[in-house]
């Protein structure tokens, strides 16, 4: 029997413990019916657990999601009741910086011709893969402010990259493009203003690309790229970019795919070749979430759109070994849109648990 694999499933804040939950029956499915060896470890952490408490993310949770989980399920994480998102920052900072996990990446492909909202385009338009730097740039929390509340206060945030954590992602793209057959990488920066940090970006990604010879690597400054993506989606195929840049584009590209409700993502330690004489020791701990947001105002109402945790599984369970159950799932998502049996926002009619009752349905079928 093939060892078992540890998921630590983190609900959230918001509609995040409903999406996780119906994400979390599909995972007791695979499990119970399909056989796979998953361990489902769920956790306790979140808004709710912070106000009770004053718990973020303890030591021994940390030590053992780092030695012991094979994957993270996160729901969403945001709560107007914590203003200063206390507990948000120490649980996704200390998953993403604490496991390096340095490249967000974002599937941006629609489903569905009707959830393209643009003119004369359609799903095959909608087919491309972000790679979004998850560990540096400006998130990383340096600066400060001076003289705050005063008519003189100065605020500044630091904009921080380096040749390892540019290099790494950008060989990230290049090897993904080169796994699944793509055939162009665009980089997207704004060297031509953030002359320093983006240079290294518009360096490091031309010194990368010409070990990959069969594929096109094309630049295009990020504001063009919103430009572009409106007009032409289908000229992209796989991007890499920074943190901020990669925040922005991936949410325009939601907008094409049918909204947030349908946007998956991992947030993963690719162990790329020649790239900082880094040394890893077998396969590391990924997370995955679905990208929505918190969305205080629709919890509890049974209205949020679980189909992207539906396809965040999917990503995980590819990860885990079993890329044929991504494809699997994927195809029941598209069913799922095709037939209405969705959420309104993307043309249904069905309630959250509805909704993963007919996925679990579907997929109940399959075995």
């Amino acid at each position: 029997m093939a060892p078992s694999k540890l998921i630590a499933v983190l609900p959230g804040d918001g509609i995040g413990p409903e999406v996780i939950a119906q994400a979390t029956r599909v995972l007791e499915l695979y499990r119970d019916r399909r056989g796979l060896p998953l361990d489902l470890w769920p956790l306790d952490l979140g808004a709710d657990r912070y106000l009770r408490d004053g718990t973020t993310y303890p030591e021994a949770v940390r030590a053992r999601v780092a030695g012991e989980a094979s994957a993270v399920l996160l729901g969403a994480l945001g709560d107007p009741r914590v203003p200063g998102l206390e507990h948000a920052r120490d649980i996704l900072f200390g998953m993403r910086f604490g496991l390096d996990l340095y490249a967000n990446v974002r599937p941006v492909r629609a489903l569905s011709d009707r959830l393209v909202p643009l003119r004369d385009r359609g799903a095959r338009d909608v087919d491309m893969v972000v790679f979004r730097e998850n560990t540096e740039g400006i998130y990383v929390g340096m600066g400060g402010q001076f003289k705050r509340g005063t008519r003189d206060e100065v605020a500044i945030n630091e904009d921080v990259n380096t040749r390892k954590g540019v290099e790494r992602l950008v060989r990230a793209g290049f090897e993904y493009a080169r796994a699944h057959g793509k055939k162009r990488v665009h980089m997207a920066d704004k060297s031509n203003a953030m002359r320093h940090a983006h240079e290294l970006w518009y360096r490091v990604f031309f010194e990368v690309a010409k070990e990959y010879p069969g594929i096109d690597a094309r630049h295009v400054y990020v504001d063009a790229m919103c430009l572009f993506m409106i007009q032409d989606p289908s000229q992209f195929e796989v991007v890499v970019t920074c943190n901020l840049f990669g925040d922005i584009v991936t949410d325009l590209g939601a907008a094409l795919q049918g909204g947030l409700g349908m946007a998956a993502s991992a947030n993963v330690h690719p162990a790329v070749p020649r790239c900082c004489d880094e040394r890893h020791e077998g396969p590391r701990v990924a997370m995955f979430e679905p990208v929505h947001g918190s969305a205080p105002p629709l919890a509890g109402k049974d209205v949020a759109n679980p189909l992207a945790s539906f396809l965040t599984v999917g990503m995980l369970l590819s990860h885990l070994g079993w890329p044929e159950e991504e494809r699997r799932l994927e195809g029941i998502v598209a069913r799922a849109i095709a037939e209405k049996k969705c959420t309104r926002d993307v043309g249904g009619e069905l309630g959250t648990r509805a909704v993963g009752d007919w996925v679990l349905g579907e997929l109940a079928h399959a075995f």
